[in-house]
């Protein structure tokens, strides 16, 4: 077992993951998967909410200096979280319609739930 201590800022991914999985599932989402890795990308939460599959990106940051936790999504990141959904879908749940979320914690836990933050396209 590795007891090497985390750095802090994975500590604070975590928690900060942590935080977001609780208030969607406060609101009624149903956890499918969290972290889910590809070589193409990765997603960090995926939910369910009725019918649709859910794909949440999560962003922290501790202020909006440098424009916020949703700014911080770049057209690249989109792509790849686009890309890694659409491998799930066609893989976990081909006949799902999707939708994608942002979480963003900023500050002292601050939430922003932006619902279709982006588009697939």
């Amino acid at each position: 077992m590795d007891n090497k201590p985390q750095a802090p800022h994975l500590i604070r991914g975590i928690s900060t993951e942590q935080l977001a999985c609780e208030h969607l599932q406060a609101s009624g989402l149903q956890l499918l998967h969290q972290n889910y890795r590809l070589k193409m990308g990765e997603i960090d939460l995926i939910m369910r909410d009725g019918n649709i599959i859910v794909f949440v990106e999560v962003r922290y940051r501790k202020t909006a200096r440098y424009g916020g936790a949703l700014l911080s999504i770049d057209p690249r990141k989109q792509a790849r979280i686009i890309r890694t959904a659409q491998h799930y879908l066609q893989y976990r749940a081909p006949n799902a319609q999707a939708r994608f979320d942002v979480v963003a914690v900023e500050g002292d836990n601050q939430i922003n739930w932006i619902k279709n933050a982006f588009e697939a396209g």
